[in-house]
């Protein structure tokens, strides 16, 4: 797969997830998001050593990379070999999960189709496990809220953000804007996956809560991605967005 294909079919899988996404017209439609924040998790085929020698091959170069203990994360930062988006790959640690849902998302990730965990779309083909049940979701999201969310979407593309600067409207202008078009941010300065740094201004918008239905049949509304705007602080300097966008202190070598 080349990286262009790659970039194609995470956005058509995302926007298909998030309609609401896909209908805003505030931007040209092809405006290049600053990063894609990917989630997944260190098992088999999905586990980051084993995505990011296929990511390599589409030209990507790893750059930095981060743990973040309280989220159980390992996070893989990846720069595209032109001006394109920038990959964030956040690793779930499934040993950081207690011992209950450790075992209980195992077996469910182990009911997986051999052919649905081979290939170099593993990011964008949706989840390759059963649905698990609301019970499961809700000792998942209990523990680690990034579990469930996985559980239900399976290694996916979490969000998309942009850098303000390069819509060429201000994060005040495009915050309003999306607030008038029904898509208010949180108020509590997080985005679900990773924490922010300070060098950095950043407003993240949960797409419409969707119909979800679990494998017992139980069905609920559940927020399962969103859309992030960001914009450089004065003294951020000249790198760009995604490499400014999480705290320095987390940035780590691992052997």
């Amino acid at each position: 797969m080349q990286r262009d294909e790659f970039i194609q079919q995470l956005w058509l899988d995302y926007i298909h997830m998030h309609p609401d996404i896909g209908a805003l017209r505030l931007w040209p439609l092809s405006s290049t998001p600053e990063y894609l924040t990917l989630v997944t998790l260190n098992y088999g085929a999905f586990a980051a050593s084993a995505l990011n020698s296929r990511l390599a091959h589409m030209g990507y170069r790893h750059v930095d990379h981060y743990a973040m203990a309280d989220k159980g994360l390992l996070i893989h930062l990846l720069a595209p070999s032109d001006n394109g988006s920038w990959l964030i790959l956040s690793e779930l640690q499934l040993a950081t999960l207690p011992k209950s849902p450790r075992e209980a998302l195992g077996a469910l990730i182990n009911q997986s189709h051999p052919q649905d965990c081979i290939g170099h779309n593993l990011l964008c083909r949706g989840r390759p496990w059963p649905m698990p049940s609301w019970l499961l979701y809700q000792e998942l999201q209990q523990a680690n809220p990034l579990a469930a969310w996985i559980a239900v979407m399976g290694p996916r593309l979490h969000h998309a953000g942009f850098d303000c600067a390069t819509l060429g409207s201000s994060l005040a202008t495009l915050n309003s804007q999306l607030a008038s078009s029904g898509m208010p941010r949180l108020k509590e300065s997080h985005n679900g996956v990773f924490s922010l740094s300070s060098l950095i201004e950043h407003y993240y918008y949960p797409t419409m809560p969707q119909k979800v239905t679990f494998s017992e049949g139980d069905e609920y509304r559940l927020c399962l991605g969103g859309l992030a705007l960001t914009e450089k602080h004065i003294e951020a300097g000249q790198e760009r967005v995604a490499q400014l966008l999480i705290p320095a202190h987390a940035r780590c070598e691992i052997a």
